[in-house]
């Protein structure tokens, strides 16, 4: 079995994890400081988020040299220390590369900028006029520059232009640069964006119906994206024994077999959206940012339909939280009374699945969202729809929007790990780049690793049986009770070898009837995030959140 199926992944978010040189902004040194917490854990494998030279308009998003590691960050020699340092502790370092766009202020496109009759020109896509294609960051996705007269593209900032993958004197730059650092002992990528790389470059306008600057299908999935992906396997991923995970918002079933079906030759697993999307309303002049109430079924049914469409013909990438994702107990339960319930439960779900989990920074200790006022807030994403929806087109109130920051905003997610209660929680000698959440006295590492009953100690047991048991990365994934709008339950089924999984997804106690095909009296108990569990023949008393996994052994 290659090794990326049987392992967990941890992500950090380098400026928010650990500072280790007093800036207030974490950095390379700091993560190789935290390797042995990462290894009593039991993780496999660490993702980074972009480590390069960058001028961070979108947190290093904006890359401006792709072979040299941001100075703030470190050099490229505490680089390779964590890559050596990890590797001893068996733990692997896949890197965010980000190639759907490159900074403006990289070489290539400061040479693109000179002159229509440049080298690098065609590096970029130029156009006399622009379309109505919209900004995933709000506005326009085109800039226009005055000196060469035409508009550039750009589907994020505009310090954000798109890179020209039609050309392959551009595609070979980023072979290179990905060879060079596979020879450094990096593990893998992770690969931002990647369904946009292909452009529909005839840039069809969106239907005037969908708004001013629509955002839709023309973004992403264009007619050589795998054609590109194909070439990159052939050109450097075929010749490194590594894992490889897509950004690919937007995918069907369909198009994510074409990413990572068995014998595509290209990625190995794709990040997916869908269920991350269910509880916003679709389709709204407002984006991501009306929010709805989740609905329990239509979560269950999202999974279900990922767990069997890949089975056995492509690969799951399984999470709840990331740097662009809230903290899943604030979002969809309870961070205050049953927080330490509510985090196990999640967990749980997540982790009994097939796939590879990927575990966000500060998930394993249960951190929460932040209610900052909108000027302690650094995400370029809530500061430009901030201006655009409450300032200046005046379609949501700043009440509203707010309350929408508090449940989805990216920020939530980068508030620095607190590692303990001492001022800055641990974070940092300095002064903090973002704001730390005011409730790390409570809610620490140091806390977390004192307490055999803390969410840490429950993750690292959940780690452990996906080492451990086949059950988890080979079974099939049925549902139980589909309809049941407060349970989530499934089973994972190898022959006679069955594993279940129920979790109350709420705060109310509620019963719960295991179907009669099932003989409880043949199952054990392995995983709870309560004392035992409590039923009667096959009628299960669930507590608050609770989370039971039950296993036979025929």
């Amino acid at each position: 079995m290659e090794w990326w199926k049987k392992s967990v992944v941890y992500q950090v978010y380098p400026r928010s994890f650990n500072d280790a040189n007093g800036d207030g902004i974490g950095d390379i040194k700091g993560i190789t400081e935290k390797l042995d917490y990462l290894n009593d854990l039991g993780i496999d494998v660490i993702w980074l988020s972009p480590v390069f030279e960058s001028p961070q308009d979108d947190n290093g998003y904006d890359i401006s040299d792709y072979r040299k590691i941001w100075s703030t960050f470190g050099t490229n020699e505490d680089m390779y220390e964590l890559i050596e340092e990890a590797h001893k502790r068996n733990i692997k370092i896949v890197m965010d590369l980000v190639v759907n766009h490159s900074s403006d202020e990289h070489f290539w496109f400061k040479e693109s900028k000179k002159s229509k009759e440049n080298p690098y020109r065609d590096y970029y896509f130029w156009r006399d006029e622009k379309n109505n294609w919209g900004s995933y960051f709000s506005g326009s996705a085109w800039e226009y520059d005055e000196a060469t007269e035409q508009y550039y593209l750009h589907l994020f900032t505009k310090k954000q232009p798109d890179l020209n993958w039609e050309n392959p004197k551009l595609r070979n730059e980023i072979w290179d640069m990905m060879k060079f650092w596979m020879e450094k002992g990096v593990d893998g990528w992770r690969l931002d964006v990647i369904s946009s790389i292909s452009k529909f470059t005839d840039f069809p306008n969106y239907d005037e119906s969908m708004g001013k600057y629509p955002i839709g299908k023309y973004h992403s999935n264009g007619p050589r994206l795998h054609e590109y992906l194909h070439e990159m396997y052939t050109e450097v991923l075929s010749k490194y024994d590594c894992m490889t995970v897509g950004e690919a918002p937007g995918s069907t079933i369909d198009n994510a077999l074409l990413f990572c079906g068995k014998d595509r030759e290209e990625l190995n697993m794709i990040f997916t959206f869908d269920h991350m999307d269910l509880d916003k309303v679709p389709n709204s002049d407002i984006g991501k940012w009306d929010v709805k109430e989740l609905d329990l079924v239509d979560l269950k049914d999202n999974f279900k339909l990922w767990q069997n469409g890949l089975y056995n013909k492509g690969w799951n990438s399984l999470y709840f939280e990331n740097h662009d994702q809230p903290r899943v107990i604030s979002r969809w339960g309870n961070d205050k009374e049953y927080r330490v319930e509510c985090a196990k439960m999640f967990g749980t779900i997540l982790h009994m699945m097939q796939g590879t989990p990927y575990i966000y920074q500060g998930e394993e200790i249960g951190m929460i969202n932040a209610h900052y006022d909108i000027e302690e807030y650094d995400d370029v994403e809530i500061k430009n729809a901030y201006k655009d929806l409450v300032l200046d087109r005046k379609i949501m109130s700043k009440e509203k929007f707010m309350n929408a920051v508090y449940k989805i905003g990216r920020d939530n997610a980068r508030t620095p790990i607190q590692w303990d209660s001492t001022e800055n929680a641990g974070f940092t000698t300095g002064k903090p780049w973002l704001k730390i959440n005011p409730r790390y006295d409570e809610i620490n590492v140091e806390k977390a690793l004192k307490d055999e009953n803390s969410i840490f100690y429950y993750y690292k047991k959940l780690i452990a049986l996906r080492h451990e048991d086949d059950l988890i990365t080979e079974a099939s994934f049925d549902l139980i009770d589909r309809e049941n709008k407060n349970i989530f339950s499934y089973e994972r089924k190898i022959g006679e070898k069955s594993l279940i999984v129920v979790a109350n997804f709420y705060e109310k106690e509620i019963d719960f009837t295991l179907p009669n095909k099932f003989d409880i009296s043949k199952y054990s108990l392995i995983l709870s995030n309560y004392e035992g569990f409590i039923h009667n023949e096959n009628i299960i008393s669930l507590r608050p959140f609770e989370a039971i996994i039950l296993k036979n052994y025929k």
